[in-house]
């Protein structure tokens, strides 16, 4: 079970980010699907304890139903970034629908912050189409270096934890979900993931700008 990106994909795509320079111990903490009650509010509390930032990939429609929760994402200093607004596969979906779609994100943060400029994108599943990522240039598409697979209800929340902090090692970025499915793993995993961490020397960060 992959939970570090495989080495040729940033090679197929290599306008892509899939990973920051290597330098320091650096890792680029993101969250993927939110903001959702509960999951949210939970990845917000373990941040908080360790004056943590981190990215969030907002599924606009649940940044609509829960515009407060979205608005304390902010005020927490976190970095809010687009995921489109129904959360669609890039490979079964049209180039218009898709890129309206994303548009309809980026109108729902606008109309929910003070930045109507979005800079950063992911697409749901990792799925996009060379198409989409062409009509998509004014954004920077941020991928993955360690997927903690924290919404596979067959991975144990031990197992999860193990796999994600081996694949973790210098400009990773690394994703967790802040949703309902993966809310059993990340509720063991985040705690002990960013205490190991940082045991071991990293610092995390966000993206900006």
């Amino acid at each position: 079970m992959l939970h570090r990106t495989p080495f040729f994909l940033p090679i197929l795509y290599p306008g892509l980010l899939w990973r920051m320079p290597s330098d320091k111990k650096e890792i680029y903490l993101t969250f993927d699907d939110g903001p959702v009650p509960g999951p949210t509010e939970f990845v917000l509390d373990e941040l908080k304890k360790h004056n943590l930032t981190a990215t969030f990939f907002c599924i606009g429609d649940n940044i609509h139903k829960h515009p407060e929760l979205f608005k304390r994402i902010m005020e927490e200093g976190h970095t809010v970034a687009n995921h489109t607004f129904n959360h669609l596969k890039g490979w079964q979906t049209s180039l218009s629908t898709y890129i309206d779609n994303v548009k309809k994100c980026d109108q729902e943060i606008a109309i929910n912050s003070s930045s109507p400029v979005v800079s950063y994108f992911r697409p749901p599943y990792g799925r996009i189409t060379r198409a989409q990522i062409k009509a998509l240039d004014n954004k920077k598409i941020v991928m993955w270096d360690v997927l903690t697979r924290d919404y596979d209800a067959t991975l144990s929340p031990e197992r999860c934890l193990k796999q994600s902090l081996n694949a973790t090692r210098n400009g990773s970025i690394v994703v967790f979900h802040d949703s309902i499915k993966a809310e059993k793993n990340l509720r063991y995993v985040l705690p002990k993931y960013i205490e190991a961490c940082l045991i071991k020397g990293y610092t995390f960060t966000s993206f900006h700008g």
